[in-house]
């Protein structure tokens, strides 16, 4: 087996290296590759996603891909890289839990799982201006193949993973011909799961619900727009973004991407938290390798670890250690 692992830009090169230094504490036998992409990359070569880590990450099918930095204006020949990388290797379902951790931050009782449609829909980014410059125009489109696939690939998580429930969310009174399809093929695949109970929300009310008891959700199905939204608001409960993992599937393929992004203002200081990194490796291993015990073995370090207290500063600055120590504590509950 082999892993294409990507920096990307800032605390990528500081959270990514901590990641790989648990992997192979658990899995010694995963070859790692190393590839380049994101901004600090189309600055010196003109593009984001060069062709060959396009090329090597299809042909490990696992990649670990760390922070990149965006503009948020418009850029000529830039684009979002793992966005990119995520419809070229067809990673259709993007994977975000939340799940209580022992930090001050998190909510006791969460332990749900957003499941996002990936390859479509706003955030994909067809937009186009007109009118001189004062007419953006941005293209939602949503098909029954996409949708009838990520949903599909929620309910079989949650038979999987014994969860009991699938919220599909949707915005289906406003937008009846693109969200109102994403909710009738939903509902359509949930009539092939009779033991998992189906229940639907708009989106706003989500939201609500969301911040109000997230403790209502178990498996969370959406349009990726919404998802990436929700799925942020869903890490305030788990301890806020610097602990949030994510993975992206596809058909033999796994793209892990901690959730943060490159954080340059603390980019090079030593103190970025490695825990979003170090659990997008453990869902590779549960969700793509097949290695659940691995998986739990990462999992429970990172717990014991927070729980005895070690911690970076963005969760308290008091007795706060560096990533490289929090990293190395981590791997002394592996031995």
């Amino acid at each position: 087996m082999e892993l294409c692992v990507i920096e990307g830009d800032g605390i990528g090169h500081e959270v990514v290296p901590a990641a790989v230094q648990i992997l192979r504490v658990v899995a010694p036998d995963i070859t790692i590759h190393h590839a380049p992409a994101g901004w600090h990359y189309f600055q010196q070569h003109g593009t984001p996603l060069p062709d060959s880590t396009i090329q090597l990450a299809a042909r490990c099918s696992a990649v670990l891909f760390g922070a990149v930095s965006s503009p948020s204006y418009p850029v000529e020949n830039y684009y979002s890289p793992v966005v990119r990388l995520r419809r070229e290797l067809q990673a259709f379902a993007n994977l975000r839990p939340t799940r209580y951790l022992p930090v001050p931050t998190a909510r006791e009782g969460v332990d749900l799982i957003i499941v996002r449609e990936n390859t479509e829909d706003l955030y994909i980014g067809h937009e186009s201006t007109s009118d001189e410059g004062r007419t953006g125009v941005a293209q939602k489109v949503i098909t029954r193949v996409a949708t009838e696939r990520v949903s599909r690939a929620a309910y079989e998580l949650a038979v999987r993973s014994g969860r009991e429930k699938v919220t599909i969310v949707h915005k289906a009174n406003v937008l009846p011909q693109s969200d109102g399809l994403f909710r009738r093929v939903a509902l359509e695949v949930a009539r092939d799961y009779a033991d998992i109970i189906t229940d639907e929300l708009l989106v706003d009310t989500a939201a609500y619900w969301m911040v109000k008891d997230p403790t209502r959700f178990d498996v969370v199905l959406t349009p990726n727009l919404y998802g990436d939204i929700l799925s942020d608001m869903a890490a305030a409960w788990g301890g806020g973004l610097g602990l949030a993992p994510s993975l992206s599937l596809g058909d033999g393929i796994g793209i892990a991407e901690p959730v943060h992004g490159s954080a340059p203002d603390i980019a090079g200081k030593g103190i970025a938290n490695p825990t979003a990194a170090i659990l997008s490796v453990a869902m590779l291993l549960r969700h793509h390798w097949q290695r659940p015990e691995a998986a739990d073995r990462v999992e429970n370090a990172v717990y014991a670890a927070l729980k005895q207290g070690e911690h970076t500063p963005d969760i308290y600055i008091e007795g706060a250690i560096s990533t490289q120590e929090f990293t190395d504590r981590v791997s002394s509950f592996l031995t």
